[in-house]
C-alpha cells in the first residue's frame, strides 16, 4: 500500500498538506495550506508551523493557489525548505500574489521581509504545462503530470507514476458547467486515489436554478434600494460571479443601469486581470462570448475599489444612503478582510441581503451567520456583537467544488478503478456519506478515511 502521511485536511476541509513516500524514504509534499476557522490538524492544533521533518522531502507540488492549499508555504520556506515547487503555469503566476497577501495579513508587513520571501519563492517555482509528464529529482521511477481540475484558474489534479503504481491526488475538483473553466476529465486509471469530499453529502443546484436565484436577489436589491453583500474568495469565485452577473444583465429586459457591481478587493482585481490575460484557459462558452464582442469580466457597471480610504468611504456611504449595489469582497468565510467592515455596518439594516456562495468552515463568522442569521440572531465580528436583520441567503451551486454526484462520476468514469480510495477534505458527515456511496459502487475497493 502506498505510504502517505496527511498533515492536514483530515479533521476537516482546510489545511491541505500531504506527504507521499517512495521506497527509499524520499518523499514529496502535495500542497501546504492553512487551517481555517475551528479546523485543526489530526492532533487538534490550529497553527501554521511546520512540525514535521523535511529531511528527504524532494519537492512541493501545488494543486492550486487557494489559501487552504498554499498558506503555510512561507512557514515551509522559513523552516529551511529549498527544493523545487512545481505548479501549473497559471498557478505559478498567481501564487506569489496569494503568498504576498497571506504574509501581510498573518505574518508581517515588513516590505523587505516580504520581498525576500517572494524572491525565494519565485526562484524555487517550476511552471509546468497541463498534461506534460515531468520527473522528480531524487526519486527513482517516478513522474507526475497536472490534469485540468476545473476548480479555479490553473487548478489541477495530480497523476503520478509512482514506483509501479498510479497514484492520483484530486486536489479540489470543480463542478461541471462552472463558469469560465472546462470541467475535469478523470484519469484512465488509478491504483490509489486521494479524493476530496467537501460536498460528499450534498447535491448542488443546477446552473439554471442558481442563476435564477441570483437574478431574484439582485432584482430584490433594485426594489428595496439595499446592498447585496457577497463574501467571496478573491480567486475563482469572484470571477465566476462577475461572469454570471454580466450574463444576467445582458439577458435582462429590465433597466439595470442604476445598479453598480463593486469588487472591493485589490487582490481580486489583480486576479481578474490575470483571468483576462489567460483567456486561452477559458471554456468554449466563455471564448464564444469574447468572439461576440462581450466582456464577461470587464463591463460597464463594474467598479473596482483598491485603496483603503476609498473602501472606508464607500462603507460609510452605503451605511448612510439607500442605493442598490452589489459588493463582492473577501474573505469568503468572513474571517477577515474588507467584507467584515461591510457586515458590521450593514448587517443590522433590513434592506441588506447577504449572499453566501461557498463553503463556510465550522468556527468561522460565515458559518455562524448562516446558522443564526435567518432567525434574526447576532454574530461576533472582531469582538463586536452585531445584530443580523439583513436577509441571509445561500446558493450552493456557485461552489467551485464538485458535489456528491460529480465526485462519484469522477471515480465511476475511470476505466480501471482504484484499489484504494482515501477520503480527505470534508467534515465527518460528508466523508461518511461519500464513503458509503463509493463502497456500494465499488465493493472490491478499500474506501477509508485517514486520521493522520
Amino acid at each position: 500500500m502506498t505510504k502517505i502521511i496527511h498533515h492536514g485536511a483530515v479533521a476537516g476541509v482546510t489545511g491541505s498538506c500531504h506527504q507521499l513516500f517512495a521506497e527509499n524514504d524520499a518523499s514529496i509534499l502535495i500542497d501546504c495550506g492553512l487551517f481555517q476557522g475551528a479546523e485543526t490538524d489530526s492532533r487538534g492544533r490550529n497553527q501554521a508551523v511546520i512540525d514535521f521533518a523535511l529531511e528527504g522531502v524532494q519537492a512541493l507540488i501545488v494543486t492550486h493557489c487557494h489559501i487552504d492549499h498554499v498558506g503555510r508555504i512561507p512557514y515551509l520556506l522559513a523552516a529551511g525548505f529549498n527544493k523545487p515547487i512545481y505548479a501549473t503555469e497559471a498557478t505559478a503566476k498567481l501564487l506569489p500574489l496569494v503568498i504576498e497577501d497571506a504574509i501581510k495579513l498573518g505574518i508581517s508587513r515588513d516590505e523587505k521581509l516580504i520581498a525576500r520571501v517572494l524572491q525565494h519563492l519565485k526562484f524555487l517555482l517550476q511552471p509546468i504545462s497541463y498534461d506534460q509528464w515531468f520527473s522528480l529529482e531524487g526519486i527513482n521511477k517516478t513522474k507526475c503530470r497536472f490534469r485540468v481540475a476545473g476548480h479555479i484558474l490553473g487548478s489541477a489534479y495530480l497523476e503520478f507514476d509512482w514506483q509501479g503504481e498510479r497514484v492520483v491526488f484530486s486536489g479540489d475538483l470543480g463542478a461541471p458547467y462552472t463558469p469560465l473553466l472546462p470541467a475535469p476529465k478523470p484519469p484512465y486509471r488509478a491504483d490509489c486515489l486521494v479524493l476530496e469530499s467537501t460536498y460528499g453529502d450534498q447535491l448542488h443546484e443546477q446552473r439554471r436554478q442558481r442563476r435564477r436565484k441570483l437574478k431574484q436577489i439582485v432584482e430584490h436589491c433594485l426594489t428595496d434600494a439595499g446592498a447585496v453583500l457577497i463574501p467571496a474568495f478573491s480567486i475563482g469565485r469572484t470571477q465566476e460571479l462577475l461572469y454570471e452577473i454580466e450574463d444576467i444583465t445582458h439577458r435582462s429586459k429590465a433597466d439595470w443601469s442604476d445598479l453598480d457591481i463593486i469588487v472591493d478587493s485589490p487582490l481580486a482585481n489583480e486576479f481578474t486581470q490575470h483571468y483576462r490575460e489567460l483567456q486561452q484557459l477559458w471554456d468554449k462558452e466563455a471564448k464564444r462570448k469574447i468572439s461576440l464582442g462581450r466582456h464577461p469580466l470587464s463591463f460597464e457597471q463594474l467598479i473596482t475599489i483598491d485603496n483603503h480610504s476609498d473602501h472606508q468611504r464607500l462603507v460609510q456611504y452605503l451605511k448612510r444612503s439607500a442605493r442598490p449595489v452589489i459588493v463582492i469582497a473577501a474573505s469568503g468565510m468572513c474571517v477577515g478582510g474588507r467584507i467584515v467592515n461591510y457586515l458590521k455596518a450593514l448587517l443590522p439594516d433590513p434592506r441588506t441581503d447577504l449572499l453566501f456562495v461557498g463553503y463556510q468552515a465550522i468556527g468561522t463568522p460565515g458559518r455562524d451567520i448562516q446558522k443564526y442569521g435567518p432567525r434574526g440572531g447576532y454574530v461576533f465580528l472582531e469582538g463586536e456583537k452585531i445584530d443580523i436583520r439583513a436577509g441571509v441567503h445561500t446558493i450552493s451551486g456557485y461552489s467551485a467544488h464538485a458535489d456528491q454526484k460529480d465526485l462519484i462520476n469522477f471515480v465511476k468514469r475511470m476505466r480501471v478503478k482504484p484499489r484504494e480510495i482515501r477520503l480527505i477534505h470534508g467534515d465527518d458527515r460528508a466523508k461518511q456519506v461519500l464513503k458509503e456511496k463509493l463502497e456500494l459502487l465499488l465493493p472490491d475497493t478499500k474506501v477509508w478515511v485517514p486520521r493522520e
